[in-house]
C-alpha cells in the first residue's frame, strides 16, 4: 500500500507540473508531464486496486 501512495504522489505532482506547463506554452515539458501523469496515474490505480481485491 504505501507503494500505491508513493506512486499516487508522484501522479499528484506530475498533474502540477502539466498545469504549469500549459501556463509557460512548454510543450515539450508539457508532453513529458502529461505522459508520466497517465503513466504513474495508471500504476497507483492498478497498485491500490490490486491491494484492495488481492
Amino acid at each position: 500500500m504505501v507503494l500505491a501512495i508513493l506512486l499516487l504522489v508522484v501522479t499528484l505532482l506530475s498533474v502540477i507540473s502539466v498545469i504549469r506547463q500549459l501556463k509557460l506554452k512548454n510543450v515539450f515539458a508539457l508532453g513529458f508531464s502529461a505522459v508520466s501523469a497517465l503513466a504513474f496515474g495508471f500504476f497507483s490505480i492498478m497498485t491500490i486496486i490490486s491491494e484492495l481485491t488481492g
